[in-house]
């Protein structure tokens, strides 16, 4: 079932997807194995939870099991300032993933077939168009869990919005989408107002050389955000575009720094900033999730979220110059 629903006019950003339990290394007991701490991660939340922490009133929309993992991840996202509006399937678990440092970097692992946001459908689509936010984040990583994911972001994708900005990171993952999903995923961020995508991903999935290149092939967004890794950003609209140059940091686990990105963009976004004011924000905010171990900072005590304070910055979600 999902749980109660909100008054509309208070979303700033839903953000809908799969959120993880995270299980990171902490130590080593006295046998030597292992200890690990339980986190929690997921592309679509770790945005929410940015967007929170800058003081939006943002929420996650998603699925978990009716276990300790579940829980985890409701309590986790509710202390860091997120409306958490997820439904609890009593059939299927939480979805699960660990990180393994090692002299190569940090190695991802995960368990989430046959999760219980895998199973989230069109129905879902139906809730965020009920609650009209200002802003519906996902990313390509939902559309490739199973066939109704995929048909759920097709739908949030390409309903009619209503004033609500459709915001799409491609976030392709080799082990998930494979050879054969490149197609479904230009098909997908052709039908958005934003779109964020790495360069690199662009180069795997379409052959792209450079941003116009890429430019020209989605030609359907109004704002196109490009990440360059260690070099920068650049955003392109129309016949402009905008470069923002990377923060010089001590990279300690660059997984999450990507969702920290567009959520500092669309954060300032949604206070109506310029699109470099939008790229300069982007940077700032995955300099800081460079240099820790989770995806996102942990809940601060005493943490007073945007619903409880009222704090709502921002009118324009649109970024005109």
């Amino acid at each position: 079932m999902w749980e109660a629903g909100v008054d509309a006019q208070q979303l700033d950003a839903v953000c809908v997807g799969e959120t993880m339990a995270l299980l990171v290394p902490d130590g080593d007991s006295r046998d030597g194995a292992p200890l690990l701490r339980a986190e929690i991660g997921g592309a679509e939340s770790n945005v929410a939870v940015h967007l929170a922490r800058a003081g939006h009133r943002a929420a996650w929309l998603g699925a978990v099991g009716d276990d300790a993992f579940g829980r985890l991840v409701r309590d986790r996202l509710t202390a860091s300032g997120v409306r958490c509006l997820a439904r609890t399937d009593p059939e299927r678990p939480t979805g699960l993933y660990t990180k393994e440092p090692g002299p190569g970097g940090v190695r991802a692992r995960y368990w989430r077939r046959g999760s219980a946001a895998s199973a989230l459908g069109p129905e879902t689509a139906a809730e965020v168009r009920r609650l009209r936010p200002r802003i519906v984040h996902t990313t390509g990583i939902t559309a490739a869990l199973s066939d109704t994911c995929l048909a759920l972001v097709g739908d949030l994708l390409s309903a009619p919005s209503d004033g609500t900005l459709r915001s799409f990171d491609v976030n392709y993952r080799p082990a998930l989408h494979g050879d054969h999903n490149a197609d479904t995923l230009l098909g997908l961020a052709r039908r958005c107002d934003i779109v964020f995508c790495g360069t690199d991903e662009a180069a795997s999935l379409w052959g792209t050389s450079g941003p116009g290149e890429l430019a020209g092939l989605l030609h359907g967004p109004d704002l196109l955000v490009l990440k360059q890794g260690a070099e920068g950003a650049m955003a392109v609209r129309h016949d402009r575009s905008w470069f923002q140059p990377a923060p010089r940091v001590s990279v300690v686990d660059p997984v999450g720094a990507g969702d920290a990105f567009a959520a500092g963009f669309l954060g300032r976004l949604l206070e109506g900033a310029a699109v470099p004011d939008c790229l300069a924000q982007g940077a700032r905010t995955a300099g800081r999730v460079l240099g820790i171990t989770g995806d996102a900072p942990a809940p601060e005590p005493g943490y007073a979220a945007a619903w409880e304070t009222g704090h709502r910055p921002g009118r324009d979600p649109r970024g005109r110059d």
